[in-house]
């Protein structure tokens, strides 16, 4: 469903205030700690944040994805770690939505929507990072059940989730790979599955991070998602196609956050005698922060706008996710910049913006792995 003006403003107005309300002020005391946001992620569960894409049907509030994109930019705005419960969250609810049957939807999407299953996506491996092909968990059909064996490595939400779409391999052997990849869906507690290590990690910090293990895990094959085998692949590659879009909009709220700072800042900044906005360098810095942001909203708008459509996204997903990360990460340097000594202290947000920057390059995909997908797209259109 598409949301009208009328709707969309009351929404995002209704998130808006609650990052600044209620977000900005403790940010900066949880994100030094890698302290998780129980009390803000559980407030977001009341907000109806946990189905923002999610069907009215099942209990959520069935937005559209350019909704849940400006949604997005107004939380990372305040606090970016605070995207990364939902993030995830909403990738494991494309998946159901998209590919499950009608049992696993009425089974797992209205406890999603409530915020009562807290889910992720347990997709990258140790040994395999963007090369999805190369995962190496196996699934292995038991009677009426799956035992899984392997583990996942950089999953969010893997401590404080309580579900996850696992994409593993049923059929080793397949030629090509891809149809031999099945997802599953996999709920805490399972016996044989535990969470690993929690990783400390540069920024995105607050959310945990962590490695799943799947240790003969015995999965019901009432889980597998859609109920056949050998469609995990296309079904998570879809879904992806969301998360892209929430990983650029996010990249647009940290970097819009940089940009707000930085134009206040040039304001009340004097130097030789004015304010230092009044600088040509800082002006001509200033025009480019803000004329990079504006074009990654608006192909992120254009994305979220296709998958609304219900036409194939992949491409212009993977444009905006990696227009709008590198963008980021050029304008939260640009705004250190401008803020000088005052932005490379913790005082200020700044420093924590250009930590921040780098999650959403490497998020969902390397940049360069979707450069290289994206020039084939462009090129399927060229075939002689």
């Amino acid at each position: 469903m598409t949301a009208s003006a009328d709707t969309r403003a009351q929404i995002v107005a209704l998130v808006r205030d609650f990052a600044r309300r209620d977000v900005e002020p403790v940010a900066a005391e949880l994100e030094p700690n890698d302290t998780y946001p129980a009390e803000l992620v559980d407030r977001m569960a009341d907000l109806g944040l946990f189905g923002i894409t999610i069907p009215e049907q099942y209990g959520g509030l069935g937005l559209d994805h350019t909704t849940f994109a400006i949604i997005f930019e107004e939380l990372a705005k305040a606090w970016m770690s605070l995207t990364g419960p939902i993030g995830t969250h909403h990738v494991m609810a494309q998946v159901i939505a998209e590919s499950g049957t009608p049992e696993q939807k009425e089974k797992w999407l209205p406890r999603m929507a409530a915020g009562e299953l807290r889910g992720g996506l347990a997709l990258t491996e140790p040994g395999g990072g963007s090369d999805v092909k190369a995962l190496q968990t196996i699934a292995r059909r038991d009677g009426d059940h799956y035992v899984i064996t392997g583990s996942k490595l950089f999953i969010t939400n893997a401590a404080n989730g309580g579900g996850f779409a696992v994409l593993t391999k049923t059929d080793p052997d397949a030629d090509p790979v891809h149809r031999g990849m099945s997802c599953f869906i996999v709920e805490k507690p399972t016996e044989g599955f535990s969470v690993g290590r929690k990783l400390d990690k540069l920024g995105y910090r607050g959310v945990d991070t962590s490695e799943l293990i799947f240790d003969n895990a015995r999965v019901p094959a009432a889980n597998l998602v859609g109920g056949e085998e050998g469609r995990g692949f296309g079904q998570v590659m879809s879904a992806l196609e969301s998360g892209r879009i929430n990983v650029a909009a996010r990249a647009v709220g940290v970097a819009q956050a940089a940009f707000d700072a930085s134009a206040r800042y040039a304001k009340q900044r004097h130097t030789f005698g004015r304010p230092i906005a009044e600088h040509q360098a800082i002006q001509l810095t200033l025009a480019d922060m803000g004329t990079k942001i504006h074009a990654a909203r608006l192909m992120t708008h254009d994305a979220a706008a296709k998958k609304d459509r219900g036409e194939r996204a992949d491409l212009e997903s993977g444009m905006a996710k990696y227009f709008a990360s590198e963008a980021c990460a050029q304008v939260t340097m640009d705004a250190m910049r401008v803020h000088g000594g005052y932005g490379y202290i913790k005082d200020l947000p700044i420093e924590r913006y250009y930590r921040d920057a780098p999650l959403m390059i490497i998020g969902e995909g390397t940049n360069e792995i979707l450069k290289l997908l994206i020039a084939r797209r462009l090129l399927d259109g060229y075939k002689l």
